[in-house]
């Protein structure tokens, strides 16, 4: 038996009865998508609650006994706290789920992007995950997730005074973070060996409370592991090959493992990508064992009641494994499902390249018949670079069904702008918040008012970056250009194009700074200026990410743009919140049809950012003509869409944002603001897309195993009666 006793391991104070609750509702990620759990940590300190970024528990490991004893005394705090205490428990005791069984369903992703608190994502695959955790835990789906701990996190993002990005180890700091120790009965951190891996590996499990969901984490950074299998799972996505394959195996087989001696049942396994598929295998050696299937039936249930999620629109994207490398993890796991070393690899070779290797894309589109890209324009690539992996029926190809990516609103919605909805939507307009008609309200917002909110969140933005800028200043002395190009000219009162994404080759970060001339004239514009805040980082191993950001940054150090360009370093969760609240237009560039989905641009039409992007992704189907902007197209190079994106800023965008009333509202900006918020938060919701998971593949296959059970059951009754 296991179980979970937070008081034993996260660092928190004792803390007066009065308010003990506080520890609960730390322990919960539940408070960082709750405007009003948020404000009852900053009444109790709000000077402390800055310095910790925004974290609870750190934030209460600083407060003296005095101070919170002296909270308990005053009346505004409590009457907040017993009001958020009550909230609280009313929605992790809400037993309003799904009852559609059997539809438990177990979420395996590599990364989880959750909280800034708990550095487990490098990016828009995390950050979906960890929505799709959330938005599960607002519907009260029964749903648990599976991940990794990495004690090393990602990578830490440093710019040089030569623009080159610098990566140190952004350790997490376990003490200071919303997770518990899962322990046995004896008290101890449960740990399991990892199933099939010789000499073995052993994995400690963690928890995260993510709402009503929990999520596990594995840690091999024990001391019971050699130091080479320690560093399995201490940071995302290493280059190594073979390491990667050892946490791929952790992660699928390992993470199976979990749920099996927790005792957690679940009916449906979805994956997020292919790095934890090889709990496909797990699956079909626990239906042969315990439910004594053959591994022709067992493959068949497995394929039925799998979901794969792939997100890459290129074959080269994927993780591929030479086949001596698999060899020698799994040369005696084959034989434990009674196949031969031709048929074990068979399922993950690529027609297109079967020499390559074992591909992980390729496994997870044979071994689940439910299939999906991540928005209807990716289905379509996806379903022509894997035509020949894919099942044919009745002479016609199986093609890959598509679920559009969403983002969990309540997370991403700027806290003055969700107090304000609820004067136009409701108190309860997140539980119909994916109904189009709902947001049709925004219209009724005034136009000043809306305006305000708007600039507000630019004033903060800014103040944000000068802050780093001055703690980068105070800790280690910068350059005064460094300083420049980190944004400590940055003006709330200029048109502000924010561009804040994965610093790589394919999303052209740099296609704005194509004709350096042409665009000094419209940053420089003495009665209508502009300025470009860039943010993001490379991977550690992508040194054409970091040539594209190293010539960047030297752009922000040229003086003849007087500042007007800056690179805000360590893009993450919290620093993308400020600039999607913050900026006017959320830029996206890249090479169409290479961008899967992309979810930013989602993020910031919510909060009345107006996104100007190439027809790729989520774009064509959200884009009406008067919700944003387009510029580029399949057919041509990067100079022409680059003089178009000049064009329509000289013509159309630069000139709308200026035209003001005599109150200095730009009153046609701001309806296409209303535009965008009230066409895009309904359809491109998390809500939305779950909604979609429900109709399209929980509901209809949790009904094929409700009506197998049946036909066993009368199999196995009148088996009995005779």
């Amino acid at each position: 038996m296991i179980k979970s006793d937070p008081s034993v391991n996260i660092a928190i104070p004792k803390l007066p009865k009065d308010i003990s609750g506080l520890k609960d509702i730390s322990l919960n990620l539940w408070w960082t998508w709750n405007p009003r759990g948020k404000n009852l940590f900053k009444l109790l300190n709000s000077y402390l609650w800055k310095e910790s970024s925004h974290n609870p528990i750190a934030m209460l490991q600083n407060m003296s006994q005095d101070e919170l004893d002296k909270a308990c005394q005053n009346e505004h705090f409590m009457r907040e706290y017993h009001y958020v205490y009550d909230m609280f428990q009313m929605y992790v005791n809400d037993s309003n789920v799904y009852a559609e069984e059997p539809l438990p369903i177990a979420y395996f992703c590599a990364e989880y992007g959750l909280h800034h608190s708990v550095p487990i994502y490098s990016g828009g695959l995390g950050f979906l995950a960890g929505d799709i955790l959330k938005e599960s835990s607002d519907m009260g789906l029964p749903m648990v997730g599976i991940g990794f701990m990495y004690p090393k996190g990602y990578v830490r993002q440093f710019i040089g005074t030569d623009g080159w990005q610098n990566g140190a180890e952004e350790p997490l700091e376990k003490d200071v973070a919303p997770i518990e120790r899962v322990l046995n009965v004896q008290n101890n951190h449960f740990t399991i060996q990892v199933p099939f891996i010789e000499p073995a590996v052993y994995a400690t499990v963690w928890k995260i409370n993510v709402g009503r969901i929990t999520l596990y984490l594995l840690d091999t950074d024990i001391e019971q592991n050699d130091p080479w299998d320690r560093q399995i799972s201490s940071r995302l996505y290493t280059t190594d090959m073979n390491q990667r394959l050892r946490q791929q195996i952790v992660l699928g087989i390992g993470g199976y493992k979990v749920l099996e001696e927790l005792g957690i049942e679940y009916s449906i396994l979805h994956l997020n990508e292919g790095h934890p598929a090889f709990a496909l295998f797990e699956r079909i050696r626990t239906f042969m064992e315990k439910e004594q299937l053959s591994l022709e039936d067992a493959i068949e249930k497995v394929k039925q009641t799998s979901i794969f999620t792939t997100h890459t629109p290129l074959q080269e994207a994927t993780d591929v494994y030479n086949f001596d490398m698999m060899s020698a993890s799994f040369k005696d796991y084959w034989k434990k499902l009674g196949m031969n070393k031709e048929e074990f690899m068979g399922f993950g070779v690529n027609p297109d390249d079967p020499a390559a290797g074992f591909n992980m894309t390729v496994f997870g589109l044979n071994m689940c018949d439910n299939r999906n890209a991540v928005s209807k324009k990716h289905a379509a690539v996806a379903t022509e670079i894997w035509q020949h992996v894919l099942p044919t029926l009745e002479e016609k190809k199986v093609e890959i069904d598509y679920i559009t990516n969403g983002v969990h609103l309540p997370t991403w919605l700027s806290d003055e702008l969700a107090e304000n909805l609820i004067t136009v939507l409701g108190e309860q307009w997140s539980l119909i918040q994916d109904d189009p008609v709902l947001w049709g309200f925004v219209r009724d917002i005034k136009d000043k008012k809306l305006w305000r909110i708007s600039q507000n969140s630019k004033v903060v933005m800014v103040n944000f970056i000068r802050e780093k800028v001055r703690i980068k200043y105070a800790e280690d002395g910068i350059d005064p250009m460094v300083a420049m190009a980190e944004g400590v000219l940055l003006d709330p009162d200029v048109l502000t194009i924010g561009f804040a994404r994965r610093m790589t080759e394919y999303k052209r970060p740099d296609l704005i700074l194509s004709d350096l001339e042409r665009l000094e004239k419209i940053l420089n514009n003495k009665d209508k200026p502009v300025q470009i805040i860039f943010s993001g980082k490379a991977h550690p191993a992508d040194m054409n990410g970091k040539k594209i950001l190293q010539h960047i940054f030297k752009i922000a150090q040229d003086s003849r743009f007087h500042g007007r360009i800056a690179f805000v370093e360590d893009y993450g969760e919290n620093v993308a919140k400020y600039l999607l609240h913050g900026v006017d237009i959320w830029l996206n560039n890249p090479k169409i049809p290479m961008e899967a989905c992309g979810t930013s641009g989602m993020k910031a039409s919510l909060n009345g950012t107006l996104h100007l992007s190439v027809l790729d992704g989520w774009w064509p189907e959200a884009y009406d003509g008067k919700n944003g902007w387009v510029f580029g197209s399949e057919l041509s190079n990067s100079y022409e869409d680059a003089k178009e994106l000049y064009d329509l800023l000289e013509n159309e965008i630069v000139p709308l944002y200026y035209d003001v009333d005599n109150d200095g509202v730009p009153t046609m900006w701001v309806k296409k603001m209303k535009e965008a918020m009230s066409t895009i938060p309904a359809y491109f919701s998390a809500r939305r897309m779950m909604q979609d998971y429900l109709s399209k593949f929980y509901i209809p296959i949790s009904k094929k195993l409700q009506k197998n059970s049946l036909k066993k059951g009368k199999r196995d009754e009148k088996k009995n009666s005779n």
